[in-house]
This record gives C-alpha cells, sequence and structure tokens, in this order.
C-alpha cells in the first residue's frame, strides 16, 4: 500500500474507526507503543543516561560475582541506540552526545589497554564521521566541536594509525 492510498483510506474513516485503530497498533506492534510512550513523556534525559550505561559496559563491563567480566567492545551497542533515537525523534543535542561519548570512552579503553587496532580504530573513524556528519545535518557542530577536536587530540596521542583521517575530517570543517 503506498502512502496516499494509507491516506485515502485513512479519511474514509470517522474518528471512532481512528481512534480504534491506533489502539490495535499500540497493543499489537512494540516499536509503536515504544513510539507513544517517548511521544507522551519523553524521558531524553534518562534514556540518555541508560545508553551511556550500556555504552560503557561495553568496555568497562561491571563485575558480576567478584569475577571481572571481559570487554566486548562492540560498536553496534551505541549505533542500535543511536537509530533508536533517531527513529524516536530525540533531540538531535542527545544524539550527537551519545555519538561523541561512544566514541569517548572506546578512546579511555583503548588508553588503558591494547586493542586488535585495524578493525577497532577504522570503526570508530567511521563513528567518528557519522557522527560530524549528523552534526553538520542538524546544525549543531559549533556545541561540540570542543570534544570533536579532544576526540581529534586523542587519536594523535594514542598514535592511531589512522590518526590523519580523523585531523582530514577536522581540516574540511575550518
Amino acid at each position: 500500500m503506498s502512502k496516499r492510498d494509507l491516506k485515502k483510506y485513512l479519511t474514509q474513516l470517522n474518528k471512532r474507526q481512528l481512534e480504534e485503530q491506533i489502539v490495535e497498533l499500540y497493543e499489537k506492534f512494540s516499536a509503536v507503543k515504544t513510539y507513544y510512550d517517548f511521544v507522551f513523556n519523553p524521558k531524553e534525559e534518562s534514556l540518555l543516561q541508560e545508553s551511556k550505561l550500556k555504552i560503557s559496559n561495553e568496555y568497562f563491563p561491571a563485575r558480576t560475582s567478584g569475577k571481572p567480566r571481559k570487554p566486548k567492545m562492540r560498536r553496534s551497542v551505541a549505533q542500535k541506540y543511536i537509530k533508536h533515537f533517531i527513529v524516536l525523534g530525540v533531540d538531535p543535542f542527545v544524539i550527537g552526545d551519545v555519538m561523541l561519548y561512544s566514541i569517548e570512552i572506546a578512546q579511555t579503553f583503548s588508553a588503558e589497554r591494547v586493542v586488535k587496532p585495524e578493525l577497532f580504530l577504522k570503526s570508530m573513524f567511521n563513528s567518528f564521521e557519522q557522527a560530524v556528519k549528523f552534526m553538520i545535518a542538524n546544525g549543531i557542530l559549533e556545541e561540540f566541536k570542543p570534544r570533536i577536536l579532544a576526540i581529534n587530540n586523542e587519536t594523535t596521542q594514542q598514535n592511531w594509525f589512522n590518526k590523519e583521517e580523523f585531523t582530514a575530517i577536522i581540516e574540511r570543517l575550518e
């Protein structure tokens, strides 16, 4: 069904029928429930804190029963939150914060431990590039510029093999 056909169908329904369909969608599909729960009660701060906790646990996992857990370092966890926030329509500042936080926590981890450089560093570059593009598209780059520059400086300090690629993005911004 096309969007046009859907609009035509919806105009044929009365208010009660529309309400019934929306309630049915809400009950049947968790994505619809999540969307409406967010729209009517947008707890962006708690969503932000939850996402940061989950992302940091990827690199610095909490101890379970006294034993240290091995870090998983999955970029996909942060990407899942970012995508979810974009779908919900979360404030771009919150999304930008999560994007940069995921890189910053990974840099903190790589400063303390040796990581498999190539895949990890390429992944961090992809996250960095995505974050900068997102911030430009949403007109919020200036607010995050100090953190972006700090990330770039950290790549140089840690001597990442792709530090020139990070610097090239910074140079294009200026």
